[in-house]
């Protein structure tokens, strides 16, 4: 049986980060390794690679080493890098694609922040309910479930926050709840996960 000369070749970790990410990830192959994202990213000391580095090691197709990355978790989406980027390479978007990718292929296990997808959702959890974040449940659901051992040494600060008010005792939804559970929706219908 004859093979034709033109085989389908897999894609490269490199494709399959494009591809995953909405907008096709414009001009990633453009990172010149300036280093201005990392030196814009106010998380970036907690990171173990820069989003240079990374993209760098996307390109090596590296997708271990990358998917099991803190990088993308410790990304706080302030999208300050991705203003200041000279090439308009969409890293805060990059981030999100790794996450998922992270989450769907079981990598995210081996990072340094193996926590962050439960704390995730337990966030996505408030926002879509109440329309915004409501810090004493989402710390209290969060290390009640995850580290219930903890609790004791977060409760002088959560006390301080209480006292100055800082803090609400309840949740509080937006005005237009239905109208951002209907965006949610839509979001989920057209773009798959949340």
């Amino acid at each position: 049986m004859a093979t034709t000369a033109t085989q389908a070749r897999a894609p490269t970790f490199f494709e399959e980060v494009i591809s995953a990410t909405p907008g096709k990830a414009p001009n990633l192959e453009l990172c010149l390794q300036c280093g201005t994202c990392g030196g814009s990213c106010p998380s970036a000391a907690d990171m173990d690679h820069s989003p240079r580095a990374l993209f760098a090691m996307i390109e090596a197709g590296l997708k271990e080493k990358v998917l099991s990355s803190n990088t993308p978790w410790y990304c706080v989406s302030c999208y300050y890098c991705t203003q200041r980027c000279p090439q308009d390479i969409h890293i805060t978007d990059l981030m999100y694609t790794l996450k998922r990718m992270a989450i769907k292929e079981g990598y995210y296990q081996k990072s340094s922040a193996a926590d962050a997808p439960a704390f995730s959702s337990t966030f996505i959890d408030f926002v879509e309910n109440n329309g915004r974040s409501f810090e004493l449940g989402l710390a209290t659901r969060y290390h009640l479930t995850h580290h219930p051992l903890s609790m004791p040494k977060m409760a002088p600060m959560g006390l301080g926050m209480l006292l100055r008010g800082r803090m609400d005792l309840k949740p509080t939804k937006i005005k237009g709840i239905k109208q951002l559970k209907a965006i949610l929706e839509k979001a989920k219908e057209l773009g798959g996960e949340m």
